[in-house]
């Protein structure tokens, strides 16, 4: 078992990072740097319980590594985040017992089955068996992966192999699940089913912190969002206030961006050729 890194340089206790009315998801100072690149630069924010909280950003923006820091994948190089009363780089272990994980890039074992994946994942959650059979029925029925159960994960189509691995980060029911662009790469039919059970998720209590680019499934999903810019989290509101003070969800976007005059002087695109 790899050894846990040090925890990094957090500037504050546990107890004093953490509010009075400890949330879901939490984070305060986030920052973290590759050489002399700055990916995030003091990212705070305060996720409650039962929220379905958008992050959006340009690409580039610091999404990824944001969430990497919080579940516990990458060492932030200052700062201090955490799930409920637990601080993700000082009690690691009780940190990802209560996450389930889908980035955006993944490997899944491919000479498995879809079924034999899933229960080897209960396994390592120390699921019974028992239960763990229910819930592996209950997620391939939901998701229409019930024909391909016992198919070698190799022969997956991509959207495929995203329901699947969404399955795995929800078998073990936890409170917080993280998403990186779930929505890449899938069919209208995939993307459907891995909304129902996103809402299904969220209607029990449970806490859903995603990145996307959709800004529609964004409006219908989010209670809250929060966009990205240079590393900095710029602005936080509900879809609803966005609209009404841009028009749209996507408007909203590229003003707070910047990028509402991207294009302009390519005029000879559209240049007759005669």
């Amino acid at each position: 078992m790899n050894q846990t890194p040090d925890a990094p340089d957090t500037g504050t206790k546990a107890q004093d990072a953490s509010p009075t009315r400890t949330p879901a998801v939490w984070a305060h100072g986030l920052v973290r740097r590759f050489g002399k690149n700055l990916a995030v630069d003091n990212v705070s924010l305060s996720i409650d319980r039962g929220e379905f909280y958008g992050l959006l950003g340009p690409n580039g923006a610091g999404k990824t590594t944001t969430i990497k820091m919080i579940v516990g994948l990458l060492r932030p190089t200052a700062g201090t985040a955490g799930i409920n009363e637990f601080e993700t780089w000082r009690q690691p272990i009780e940190v990802k017992r209560r996450v389930g994980v889908l980035p955006e890039e993944f490997n899944l074992y491919d000479r498995l089955t879809g079924s034999e994946l899933l229960d080897f994942t209960a396994a390592l959650h120390h699921i019974s068996k028992r239960d763990a059979v229910s819930r592996r029925r209950e997620l391939l029925h939901l998701l229409d992966l019930e024909d391909s159960a016992s198919v070698l994960i190799a022969d997956y189509s991509r959207g495929m192999r995203k329901k699947l691995a969404l399955a795995a980060a929800v078998i073990h029911a936890p409170p917080v699940l993280f998403l990186d662009e779930p929505f890449e790469g899938v069919d209208p039919i995939s993307a459907r089913l891995i909304r129902r059970l996103l809402q299904r998720y969220t209607a029990q209590g449970s806490t859903v912190v995603f990145s996307s680019h959709v800004m529609d499934l964004v409006e219908r999903l989010c209670t809250r969002v929060g966009i990205m810019l240079h590393g900095k989290l710029v602005a936080e509101a509900t879809p609803t206030d966005l609209k009404a003070q841009h028009g749209s969800m996507e408007e909203a976007f590229l003003s707070t961006v910047g990028a509402e005059d991207l294009g302009e002087g390519l005029g000879w695109l559209t240049a007759s050729s005669g």
